[in-house]
């Protein structure tokens, strides 16, 4: 059987899943302002997709043309999937926009008006008052014009070098008889903000929203008039998307540190993965572009809605009440915490599991806090990969120096995006005192572990933690992850192995409770999948149950495939990519796959064997992508507490309820909704926060008895 039948290429299968982020912008049971959020959303996401994958795939075809005679099946298998990719990415632009008129046309329900303007509805003079007019002007005068300067293109210009990743572009033409002179302005969104709110009439309910950009364009006349001669002008926005690899060169007299500072100024002069532009552009300045920017291919070449970065709508205003944004839960505090003096005495008591954002973040924060001036505690440990931009847990570290501890800190520079985040993170903390470890220059350091060493009964005790998700106070309230802390004496030591190996990864280490990438990951996980092959051909119950972001490592697949076909029952929520195909006919008929999409962003990493009844779980760091697996640094731990495997497993099992924001994944890849027939609704990340909240209560029920 060929790769295609049982494999569904993975950029494929993540565009479905960026369409099931477009389905949440479309449900009319999402409050508005989060619709166009998802809009948001869907748009960012669709960046990144060009920035790093569809420009990973154009680097492999370059790749095959440049070390291999016969490159035609090669390059035609690439090609085929851009094709494939640029076909599928049209038809959800296609869906977007009337998804987004849709929204915006919604918003004059709650007396809220977008006002889009252009040059054939002039609807800034046709609808604007007289006084919206002038503090229109009065506002571009004052607050925008000084961050405006154009470039003026001419054929020294190197228009490539003038265009940053990020921004947001109107390419102007300005015409004097048969001559054309080009310029360029950047719309200053960092500056200014891009959605301006009008001032209200006295008799008027409704509230006014303009786009920077057409306040930009509008006034075009007071930033070029007196200093060109034009007859007519035409400006159309202009977007390019770079791609977001980097090559770091291998001199050895180069720090890691300088080499990624190098790395990321190349990244602004990085091929073109994606100009964007908009659709009713003349074709003579869509040539002008092509030419200037070296563009050759056609693929590169992305026509669409006038409005580039679109992702900008996160931010878009609610001025409408608390009834069109999501209600926030209350974050639940841990009882198994608060029943104690402090997180040590509540970690020694028993392991605590804490699952964000259902919960507070702040129970992280303080097992460093309290460790920072703690005068028991003697070391503190972190693997840093995103951090918030005003970090509480590092401010508590370089505070933890003062006190007298050791601090380390393994902070990853690779963190995609978040490079010059590390590098300025990295350079204040060892000023502060800090050990500061980049990791293995060939392994990214992906694991969420922190050690804490603490002199107990004059013995060195450790209590460690070990999460699915990065140490960043902002994304802990939109992200579900789990963290356990535990003071289990193997366990520890081997998260401290960790830090040993990451350290110095020439030495080796036994892992007889955590699975480690790049060590014991692969053949952990392919023992516990062939477990349950065993098992089942020997005529017992056997089931897999997997929670993971994204599964497209073929030799993890092919496992998956024996196993279903040996009678195992497998079920799996997949987030994103997803290349195994369920449903084959005698390959995976005992597969099935669901995908949840809703208010929090679902990212953690569960992997359950029923194992003859006794139930091996596990939560990782580690997605099922061969990167993940076999060069990265992540880290797999048992969950032994019977009550936390259950409350887990539970959680699972209302996922698997779901049928409100669940999606089947299938060999159609058409983002069917689970089915309700006659049962009751169930939103799981709204039925799982009712399950812990009445967990918590039997949590204080359970410690008040022990008083």
């Amino acid at each position: 059987m060929n790769d295609s039948r049982i494999y569904f290429d993975k950029e494929l299968s993540w565009l479905s899943f960026n369409e099931r982020v477009l389905q949440e912008a479309a449900d009319p049971a999402v409050p508005l302002i989060e619709r166009i959020h998802f809009l948001g959303i869907y748009s960012a996401n669709l960046d990144e997709f060009f920035r790093v994958r569809v420009a990973n795939i154009r680097r492999k075809a370059l790749v095959a043309i440049a070390t291999s005679e016969d490159t035609s099946s090669k390059e035609n298998q690439e090609q085929r999937l851009l094709d494939q990719i640029i076909e599928k990415v049209q038809s959800l632009t296609y869906k977007f926009q009337p998804i987004a008129i849709q929204a915006f046309n919604e918003l004059a329900q709650h007396n809220i008006e977008l006002l889009f303007n252009d040059e054939k509805s002039k609807v800034f003079k046709k609808q604007l008052s007289g006084h919206q007019k002038k503090w229109l002007k009065t506002f571009f005068e004052h607050q925008v014009i000084r961050h405006i300067t154009p470039i003026i293109i001419s054929s020294n210009t190197q228009l490539a070098n003038c265009l940053d990743d990020d921004g947001i572009y109107l390419l102007v033409g300005l015409k004097q008889t048969e001559n054309v002179q080009y310029a360029l302005i950047e719309i200053p969104r960092e500056e200014v903000n891009r959605f301006i709110i009008l001032p209200k009439e006295a008799d008027e309910s409704m509230q006014r929203i303009v786009m920077l950009d057409d306040v930009v364009h509008y006034f075009l006349d007071d930033i070029f008039s007196g200093i060109f001669e034009y007859e007519d002008m035409d400006a159309y926005s202009v977007k390019l998307t770079r791609d977001a690899e980097y090559d770091l060169n291998d001199e050895l007299d180069e720090s890691l540190l300088d080499k990624m500072s190098k790395g990321l100024k190349q990244r602004l002069k990085a091929v073109p993965a994606r100009l964007g532009y908009d659709r009713h552009m003349p074709e003579h300045m869509v040539k002008f572009l092509r030419k200037a920017l070296k563009i050759r291919d056609t693929n590169n070449l992305v026509p669409g809605v006038r409005y580039r970065h679109f992702k900008d709508f996160l931010g878009f205003p609610n001025l409408g009440g608390p009834s069109l944004e999501k209600q926030d839960l209350v974050a639940l505090e841990s009882k198994r915490f608060l029943a104690f003096n402090n997180v040590f005495e509540a970690i020694s008591h028993q392991d605590v599991l804490v699952y964000y954002p259902y919960y507070r973040f702040r129970h992280f924060t303080e097992f460093v806090r309290q460790a920072s001036y703690d005068p028991l505690v003697r070391s503190i440990k972190i693997n840093i990969y995103r951090v918030a931009k005003n970090s509480e847990i590092i401010h508590s570290l370089i505070e933890a120096v003062k006190n007298g501890k050791h601090v380390t800190v393994v902070v990853e520079l690779r963190a995609r995006f978040d490079e010059q985040a590390n590098i300025e993170w990295a350079k204040r903390m060892k000023d502060a005192g800090i050990q500061v470890e980049f990791g293995i220059e060939s392994l990214k350091v992906h694991s969420k572990l922190c050690i804490i060493t603490r002199m107990e009964n004059e013995r060195l005790v450790r209590y460690a933690h070990i999460g699915t998700g990065n140490f960043h106070e902002k994304n802990a309230r939109i992200y579900t992850d789990f963290s356990l802390f535990t003071k289990h004496k193997e366990i520890s030591q081997e998260v401290d192995n960790v830090f040993s190996f990451i350290a110095h990864s020439y030495k080796r280490f036994r892992f007889n409770h955590l699975i480690v990438s790049p060590l014991t990951s692969r053949r952990k996980t392919y023992q516990l999948i062939d477990n349950e092959v065993a098992i089942a051909e020997s005529g017992q119950p056997a089931s897999i149950t997997l929670k993971v972001n994204n599964l497209v490592d073929k030799g993890l697949i092919d496992r998956l495939y024996r196993a279903s076909s040996a009678g195992v029952k497998i079920r799996m929520i997949i987030r994103g990519m997803c290349s195994l195909i369920p449903g084959i006919k005698g390959v995976s008929e005992n597969v099935e796959i669901i995908s949840i999409v809703d208010q929090f962003l679902e990212h953690p990493r569960v992997m359950l064997f029923n194992n003859r009844g006794a139930q091996s779980l596990y939560i990782s760091s580690a997605d099922w992508m061969e990167r993940n697996i076999d060069q990265r640094v992540e880290v797999g731990c048992p969950i032994y507490d019977p009550v936390l495997k259950t409350r887990i497993i539970e959680i699972l099992e209302l996922q698997f309820k779901d049928n409100q924001k669940a999606r089947i994944v299938n060999q159609a890849q058409d983002n069917q909704y689970v089915k309700q027939g006659n049962a009751r609704p169930v939103r799981s990340q709204i039925a799982i926060y009712n399950y812990l909240k009445a967990q918590e209560h039997l949590d204080k029920k359970a410690l008040k008895k022990m008083e």
